[in-house]
């Protein structure tokens, strides 16, 4: 603070010390303060020249390389569109691909790396001289997609790549650009969970999941049918409380809890069966392993006993990881933690269709496949058999029956003891990968207070 100090001179005053309000600055202290604003007023100006100079440096190698042209070369051979999936079959040939930039690294002026993303594996592709001298590779940034043309080779000994090949670019074409920056600009690992979630639609740009293809190869190869079972019904399977209703041309409906009850009624014409269905529960939850929508998978199987039931139930567990641990994505499920089952819930907390035991009535043929970290991903029973038992459990939680016509005629016509699970596929995804929280496996996660994007 300057201000008129004693006579004859004027001077600085800064905070005082020992209990001084202000105290004099002295000369000494006004010379060095006064050096280091020189220096920084000549730091600004180098700066700013440097920045200018760069500057120009840079436009004139953007006008230099919109100068220059790149074509396909009409002496090499014909090359085969291929997939990523596909490019072992095919080393030692010329090659098309076309996919996103996912990853970009420039070494010096005529050599770039770019690591190629299909949606069917990934491939490191090589640029050198003049296809890294064009206006669009100076421009070139992640994400922005591409065809390219070139030699697939196997890597050197001691070097690795994606697949164990690389590909020898001669030619390449930019079909859609990405603003500089890519997606780091957008998100990185320091981005908030709010910007995460509402740049979604980017975020998903990755590495994909083999889990449901390893599902549904469990189903098929043990002889399930797949079945699609529809969204909108009127009828409840988990209570009331928990359903989202819509008017439905002028009559009440709801967003399905469960396929379980359509995917009995198909039972007695194609046996076990299974589904793969988004499931709706409007919870008002907001913990890390619940979502109002949610991936669900159904099956149903008929003739056997509650033993064989688990069994099954066991095996799908067992079945679907040694399938995730032969797959691609291995490598990221680094350990599983032990499962539990927990069984013979008491009837009252359970819904109206599961099966009593026949040594205690007051307990039902029901489990529960608990994993450490996630707790519920799988919930089954047997479910009732009997015409009049199920009768009963309607009138047991105050349904109306009539509305469930097509379900109870399941027990007048041939019925048999069978029984049924359901399966949250996000959570058997945090399980698997270990994730903290539901909504990082998720392809567009709902829950209470987020519906888009």
């Amino acid at each position: 603070m300057r201000i008129a100090a004693e006579e004859p001179f004027p001077g600085f005053y800064g905070d005082g010390k020992d209990g001084e309000k202000w105290t004099l600055v002295s000369q000494s202290q006004i010379k060095k303060v006064r050096k280091i604003w020189a220096r920084e007023q000549y730091k600004n100006i180098e700066r700013t020249q440097r920045e200018a100079e760069d500057e120009a440096r840079r436009e004139k190698n953007i006008e230099e390389a919109k100068k220059v042209k790149i074509q396909l070369d009409p002496s090499l051979p014909d090359p085969v569109k291929i997939k990523i999936r596909e490019a072992k079959g095919h080393r030692g040939k010329r090659v098309h691909l076309y996919g996103w930039v996912h990853h970009l690294r420039r070494q010096g002026r005529s050599l770039m790396f770019i690591l190629l993303r299909d949606g069917t594996g990934f491939l490191q592709c090589i640029l050198t001289d003049q296809l890294c001298h064009t206006y669009e590779a100076l421009m070139l940034s992640t994400e922005s997609s591409v065809h390219l043309y070139g030699e697939l080779r196997a890597v050197l000994e001691g070097k690795t790549a994606p697949g164990g090949h690389e590909l020898h670019v001669d030619y390449w074409e930019l079909v859609g650009d990405a603003p500089a920056g890519g997606l780091d600009d957008v998100l990185n690992k320091e981005s908030h969970i709010d910007i995460l979630l509402e740049n979604r639609h980017l975020a998903l740009r990755g590495d994909t999941s083999a889990v449901m293809h390893c599902f549904r190869d469990y189903f098929l190869s043990n002889h399930y049918v797949e079945v699609i079972p529809p969204t909108m019904v009127q009828t409840q399977v988990e209570g009331g409380s928990t359903l989202f209703a819509f008017d439905y041309f002028g009559e009440q409906a709801y967003l399905t809890q469960s396929s379980q009850l359509y995917l009995e009624t198909v039972v007695p014409a194609l046996g076990d069966v299974f589904c793969v269905a988004q499931s709706y529960r409007a919870e008002q939850s907001r913990t890390r392993r619940h979502l109002a929508e949610f991936t669900h998978i159904e099956a149903e199987c008929p003739f056997l006993t509650f033993d064989e039931f688990m069994d099954k139930i066991e095996d799908l567990v067992v079945g679907v990881c040694e399938r995730i641990l032969k797959s691609h994505v291995a490598p990221i499920v680094l350990e599983l933690n032990p499962p539990i089952l927990l069984c013979r819930f008491p009837a009252e907390i359970k819904s109206f269709y599961m099966q009593r035991c026949a040594d205690d009535p007051r307990l039902t043929e029901s489990v529960d496949l608990l994993m450490p970290g996630v707790g519920e991903i799988v919930g089954g029973s047997m479910r009732i058999w009997n015409y009049d038992e199920l009768l009963k459990g309607y009138q047991r939680e105050g349904i109306d029956a009539s509305h469930y016509y097509w379900y109870t005629d399941q027990r007048r016509y041939g019925t048999c003891p069978h029984g049924g699970y359901g399966l949250g596929f996000e959570r058997f995804l945090t399980w698997v990968l270990k994730r903290n929280h539901i909504r990082d496996v998720c392809l567009y996660p709902r829950f209470v207070g987020r519906c888009k994007p």
